[in-house]
Order: structure tokens, then C-alpha cells, then sequence
């Protein structure tokens, strides 16, 4: 299976394919270049270029925005106010990596249109956006509590401990392997869609499929994601 995914290639395997094995090695193992990884150049370039584009129209913005602008500005005012439903007045403090993960994991969601396997249907990818979350949460806890960051596990009684460490570790877990498994999901159903009906698959019917399974669940989750990063970075202010 390449890069970019026919219905054939879907058909095969769901699995994520090495394109290109690097001449070294890694703690004894070989180190491949996964259509994981193009996909995510390929889609980090798009934002990229995006963010030239829109920055450039932003130099001559117009006092009464129109199309792409006028687009931005409302994107903007929306994750303004969710963010500000969660955060408050710290909103600002974290708006900045909330709109990166919002629209790196958005995208990558959506790149099935472009006939690429979701970087977010692997679990390496969901992990290290979790993880990152993780990170950020337990620097806020330190930052804003201190010793104290570390005693509340204790709380309310000191046998909760065990329960109380295993859900700070769960909270990234939990949130990468939902974003993982619903993105894998989509693409195992449209792999056997493919498979199982391939006359019928080049009707509309799969049009349908991608518009909900690429659109309206990777937006959602998109979502939910950031909703959860929000609520546990809050936890800790």
C-alpha cells in the first residue's frame, strides 16, 4: 500500500507500509520511512503554505473581510469561544497550542479526501500528540501548585493514591487512543467497503462513507480532543 490509497490498496491492508528503509539502524532494528511519516510532511507543508497565504492576505487585510479572510476571521472567533468556555481569562495563555493541535489533527482527519491514510490512524502519531498534552498538564500543575501538585494524589485519602496516579497517566492515554481508534475505525470500514463491493464502489455511495467518516467523525473528534486537552490543562491552573 503507497502513500496515496486506491480502493484496491484498502482492499489489501490496513496496515502502514515502510516506502523507503533508511541505510542505518536503530537499537538493532531497521529504520523505515512510513507512508505515515510522507503523509504527515505532505500535510504539515499544506499548513504550511496555508499560513504564508493567509499571513500574506492579513498584511492588506480588508476593513470589511470577504472570503478567505472573511473565513479565517470566523475560525478564529470560534476557537476563541471555545476556548474561552473552558479556560476563562487564560484563554490567551494556551490559545496558541490549542489552535496548532486543532488544526495539525483537523487536517490530518480530513487527508483522506486526498487520498491519503490519516496520520491519525496510527497510534504513534496520537500518542506523541498526547504525550505532549500530558506534558503541558503536568508543568501547569508544578508551575501552579508545587509540592502540592504531587500531594493531591493523595487526596481526599492517601489509599486513593494508586487510583489518583493511574488517572493522570490514563488522561493522555485515553484521549490518543480515542482519536486513534476512531480515525482506524473509518478506515477498516472503508477498507471493506472496498473490498467487499467493488462495483458498488465507484458509485456515490462511497462518497457518502468519506463525507462521514473522514468529514463529519474527524472533525468531531478534532473536537473532542482539544475539549479534553482544554479540560485537563484547566484542571490544573
Amino acid at each position: 500500500m503507497g502513500l496515496f490509497l486506491t480502493g484496491n490498496d484498502l482492499a489489501e491492508s490496513f496496515m502502514i507500509k515502510g516506502v523507503y528503509k533508511l541505510p542505518f539502524q536503530f537499537l538493532g532494528g531497521e529504520v523505515w520511512i512510513t507512508t505515515t511519516a510522507i503523509s504527515s510532511w505532505i500535510i504539515t507543508i499544506i499548513i504550511l503554505v496555508f499560513g504564508i497565504v493567509v499571513g500574506s492576505k492579513f498584511k492588506n487585510a480588508d476593513e470589511i473581510p470577504t472570503g478567505i479572510q472573511n473565513f479565517i476571521e470566523m475560525a478564529v472567533e470560534a476557537l476563541n469561544g471555545m476556548a474561552d468556555s473552558i479556560l476563562g481569562e487564560n484563554r490567551n495563555r494556551f490559545i496558541n497550542y490549542i489552535g496548532t493541535i486543532f488544526i495539525f489533527i483537523l487536517t490530518c482527519n480530513l487527508s483522506g479526501f486526498l487520498g491519503m491514510r490519516a496520520p491519525t490512524a496510527d497510534y504513534g502519531v496520537t500518542f506523541c500528540l498526547g504525550l505532549f498534552t500530558f506534558l503541558i498538564v503536568q508543568f501547569q500543575g508544578i508551575k501552579n501548585h508545587g509540592v502540592g501538585h504531587f500531594t493531591g494524589l493523595f487526596q481526599p485519602i492517601p489509599v486513593l493514591f494508586p487510583i489518583n496516579l493511574i488517572g493522570e497517566f490514563a488522561n493522555p492515554i485515553s484521549i490518543s487512543l480515542r482519536l486513534f481508534a476512531n480515525l482506524l475505525s473509518g478506515v477498516i470500514m472503508l477498507g471493506l467497503w472496498y473490498g467487499m463491493t467493488p462495483l458498488l464502489a465507484q458509485i456515490a455511495v462511497p462518497a457518502f462513507l468519506h463525507a462521514y467518516l473522514d468529514l463529519f467523525s474527524g472533525a468531531i473528534q478534532t473536537y473532542v480532543f482539544c475539549m479534553l486537552t482544554m479540560v485537563y490543562v484547566n484542571d490544573k491552573l
